[in-house]
């Protein structure tokens, strides 16, 4: 049991579970784990674990470093001390290790909630002088406090080394008050199963307690300085005379640079909010030093307060000075250190100026230094607003950035209400019907809000739609007396009042559109929100909403990109029998890319596999992206070879990038694959244009990479490609891709080339079930490029589906070339059709005889159509025309035309190929 204010509270079983232990234990196998929600494990954990890997420290945690010069009497020991003490006695009886370390992770001080306890514990949770620093310990409290520099859990798996795993802890780096920088990390240490939301409030006042402590400790040094200051005035007053000069604040400070200007001004500010004498030493940008002297002051009608002046030293050199001594004054010295650090820091032990002067900068009672203080906090917020709110082009993220961020420094509950429009990146509509909670949080969980995805429907008279209307942050200082927010819904604001105190609505304005709204939550412990507050609050929800705003925009752009993207892809794979097709299209994470893929039904029962990349991302590469896909089908369907595809492509991709460039879009270029696959001859013809070689899979599983000549990317121009066979047996996997699915800033390429290399080793499995696996297995888990993929398992033509007939160039063979076709018509059961393609054939062997050189080669292919084929070894191709009625020929490709269901040339290397297709059908 631990005492919160005068509540007592039960510390009792947290969960039933000892944390992410199931990530933990893939992750430490190597698979790839995902931070979040989804992965099971929180983001920084993640991240803590990895750098722990990277520093290879081992699971059952190294020895820590011991260090033997703690010093007990240092500053921060001092101002701890009596902190832990009070913590102690809150945590009697209980097995509370409470921990102060040093801002290298060494462990300074130890107080526990049962000593007998304590006894039992290793040497590292009992005696100080451990580091505990993450690079020694792992992820820990007090390592993990440090790298992330803000309060920490870390529970039981959560912990990198198994030696934490019983245990869950909450650590809090604990600040100068003045410089700022984390002098030390509080750390609150229990049984997994003694955890407590309660525990971040109470280790959040320790540390702020002893931060209270450290400045009280400043004082010592204050005072320091203003006895050195002191000494030297009496100088300047006495001996010599005329060495002085007082002035106003106004006729200082113009002389001097802004920058100098508000470091003075917030100095004094400090300095006035101590309520006590202290000096401070600050360099100027010329060079200069002044020092700054708080001295109290007290009015006629006895109002106390702090006068602040200011001494401006103008001259550099300096000549040495003996300081008078004061019995009143003592000043100690340290043997072997020289002068007291407070006369080293002001600048005034040992050394004078010729010509000084003074004037008052800040005059005022000690609260409002207090107040000063509270601004800087404030600053400081806004600071770390600017860092942490925005980090994601998601609406949905950077709404949460934003509570994230005001809980708990500015106030304790954060719900940011949102149209379902703005999440899906488009413009928003009137919020008074449209609003949907799309964030809550807070320092706990249990407080009744309305749940994330509730539809919301503000009444007029609340807060959230006055902010709108207003379009100013609307305070609420006192929700009892709140009628309007009361009136919204009487139960639920009724269970709301037990745990909520003020409210601050502020609407989520950018670019003159209102986007949401944010409702900030101050519980009953604290003090009410004040106008300061509303200040800060419209700030931070105006720095949020213009990266909402372009969240949203992005989001538009995206959605659109992705949706011409897709549309500009196959939608499907043509119908054929040489080989099973399989693919997918996974855009990146953040920016859709270029790349495209394609599947080309070709003559003589082949079919052309094709992937391609255009450079950049944007619309604008999609829109190539299109035409290049529609280009290069084009090329293929004239059944150009592969390499002369890809030197088409790259002469289109030159035009295009001398037409565009003057338009302001930059170098246009891409890089792509083509392979053509004969399932006559199982063979695969392929060429490359700067892109990644494909995967082939063979039947037995082995996986290569065939070395095919790179080739330059397209739109260098002027350079060749050049064409490579190689054997692909039915059976085989034929898988190409582009550049994203092996490239990832954070791996090696090789290592994704073996994770594929595993992940194709099943040639058992489908095309479908292969791209799955593959993007499962290799894709990043984040992808910061697009990803195409394409997977093919080959099947072959059987013998008896073709017949050929080799023949001479004379004309009597066409009679014996349609007797053998209808003979081989007749024993595929094919006789409907025998008289269109006995027609056919002879009209294409006629014209090959009369136009062409022998020798002569007929073939007939059945598939899912009859294919004839009569190749010659002529380069000249044949042309439709109409002949005219004094014509004696000239009608047989004619007839071919109106009779086959397509025909058409195709050039080989020893001269040219006439095909007609023919529908298995009555014609």
């Amino acid at each position: 049991m631990i005492q919160r204010g005068a509540e007592p509270i039960l510390v009792g079983l947290a969960r039933s579970d000892i944390g992410p232990a199931y990530p933990r234990e893939r992750f430490l196998e190597g698979e790839a784990v995902q931070g979040g929600v989804q992965g099971g494990v929180r983001n920084l954990i993640l991240n803590s674990w990895q750098r722990c890997r990277s520093l290879g420290l081992p699971l059952g945690g190294m020895e820590l470093p011991y260090r033997e010069d703690v010093d007990p009497e240092s500053r921060l020991v001092r101002a701890a001390a009596p902190v832990l003490d009070r913590l102690r006695a809150r945590f009697l009886g209980s097995q509370m290790n409470i921990s102060l370390a040093d801002g290298s992770g060494m462990v300074l001080l130890r107080r526990f909630g049962d000593e007998a306890w304590a006894r039992t514990l290793p040497d590292i949770q009992r005696v100080p002088g451990f580091v505990f620093a993450e690079r020694f310990a792992g992820t820990n409290g007090i390592g993990l406090a440090l790298v992330e520099r803000q309060l920490i859990q870390v529970y039981g798996a959560e912990h990198f080394a198994e030696r934490g795993q019983a245990n869950g802890c909450r650590a809090i780096p604990v600040h100068d008050p003045f410089s700022g920088r984390v002098e030390g990390i509080l750390c609150l240490g229990y049984p997994r199963d003694a955890s407590h939301p309660a525990l971040d409030e109470v280790v959040r006042n320790a540390a702020q307690a002893i931060e209270w402590r450290l400045l009280e400790e400043s004082s010592a040094r204050e005072r320091a300085l203003l006895r050195a200051y002191l000494g030297a005035d009496r100088v300047r007053m006495g001996e010599p005379p005329g060495g002085g000069q007082t002035i106003g604040v106004d006729a200082l400070v113009e002389r001097l640079h802004h920058h100098d200007r508000m470091v003075i001004k917030e100095k004094a500010a400090e300095l006035l909010s101590h309520a006590q004498r202290a000096a401070t030493a600050v360099s100027l940008s010329d060079g200069r030093r002044v020092t700054l002297i708080s001295r109290p002051t007290t009015t006629a009608s006895g109002v106390e307060g702090i006068a602040v002046e200011a001494v401006f030293h103008d001259r550099a050199p300096r000549q040495p000075l003996t300081l008078p001594r004061r019995p009143d004054i003592p000043r100690p010295a340290v043997p072997g250190r020289g002068p007291p650090a407070a006369e080293r820091a002001s600048g005034t032990a040992g050394t004078t100026d010729d010509q000084a002067t003074r004037g008052l900068v800040l005059v005022g009672e000690p609260e409002v230094g207090k107040y000063a203080l509270a601004a800087r906090r404030r600053m400081e917020l806004l600071s770390e607003a600017s860092a942490r709110i925005g980090t994601t082009l998601d609406v949905r993220r950077t709404a949460q950035e934003l509570a994230e961020t005001a809980v708990p420094q500015l106030a304790d509950f954060v719900t940011i209400d949102l149209p379902d429009a703005v999440l899906r990146g488009e413009e928003p509509p009137d919020l008074r019907n449209d609003l949907r909670r799309a964030v809550v949080h807070g320092i706990h969980d249990d407080c009744p809000f309305y749940p994330v995805a509730k539809r919301i429907d503000f009444q007029p008279t609340t807060p959230q739609l006055r902010c709108v209307n207003t379009g100013m942050a609307i305070l609420e200082e006192d929700l009892e007396a709140a009628a309007g927010w009361l009136a919204q819904d009487p139960e639920h604001t009724e269970r709301l009042l037990a745990h909520v105190r003020s409210l601050i609505a502020v609407p989520l304005i950018a670019r003159g559109v209102v986007l949401g709204i944010a409702s900030f939550y101050r519980s009953l412990d604290p003090v009410p929100f004040g106008d300061d507050d509303r200040s800060l609050a419209q700030e931070l929800a105006t720095r949020a909403a213009l990266s909402m705003d372009n969240a949203r925009r992005y989001t538009r752009e995206h959605n659109m990109v992705l949706a011409l993207q897709r549309s500009l892809l196959p939608q499907g794979v043509p119908d054929q029998n040489a080989a099973e097709v399989a693919h997918r299209y996974l855009p990146a994470e953040s920016r859709v890319g270029g790349d495209w893929y394609d599947v080309i039904a070709l003559p003589g029962t082949r079919f052309g596999l094709v992937v391609g990349d255009v450079a950049g991302h944007g619309l604008h590469s999609a829109a190539t992206m299109g035409r290049l896909r529609t280009a290069a089908r084009s090329f293929a369907e004239l059944d150009f070879p592969p390499d002369e595809v890809l030197t088409h492509l790259d002469n289109l991709v030159v035009r295009l990038d001398r037409e565009e460039r003057g338009d302001g879009f930059g170098i246009i270029g891409a890089t792509c694959l083509y392979a053509v696959y004969d399932p006559t001859s199982q063979r695969c013809t392929m060429a490359r244009a700067g892109h990644p070689p494909p995967a082939l899979v063979s039947p037995d599983g082995s996986v290569s990479f065939p070395d095919l000549p790179a080739g330059p990317p397209l739109g260098l121009g002027g350079l060749p490609f050049e064409t490579a066979e190689i054997e692909a047996p039915e059976n085989s996997q034929l898988v190409l891709y582009t550049d994203g699915l092996i490239e990832d800033r954070h791996r090696d390429i090789d290592v994704a080339l073996d994770q594929l290399r595993d992940a194709l080793a099943h040639p058992e499995r489908t095309p479908e079930d292969t791209c799955q696996a593959v993007l499962d297995a290799v894709a990043p888990a984040h992808p910061g490029d697009d990803i195409a993929l394409l997977v093919a398992r080959t099947h072959a033509l059987a013998p008896h589906q073709i017949a050929t007939w080799d023949l001479p160039a004379d004309p009597a063979v066409v009679s014996e070339v349609r007797a053998a076709a209808a003979r081989r018509l007749t024993e595929w059961g094919l006789e409907e059709v025998s008289f269109v393609v006995e027609l056919v054939l002879s009209e294409l062997v006629a014209n090959a005889i009369r136009h062409g050189t022998g020798p002569l080669r007929v073939r007939l292919l059945h598939d899912r159509t009859l294919i004839c084929e009569v190749s010659d070894t002529s380069s000249t191709a044949p042309h439709l025309r109409r002949a005219a009625t004094t014509d004696e020929g000239g009608r047989g490709l004619f007839l071919v035309a109106q009779l086959a269901q397509a025909w058409g040339t195709r050039h080989t290397p020893d001269g040219k190929v006439i095909w007609a297709e023919c529908t298995l059908g009555p014609p």
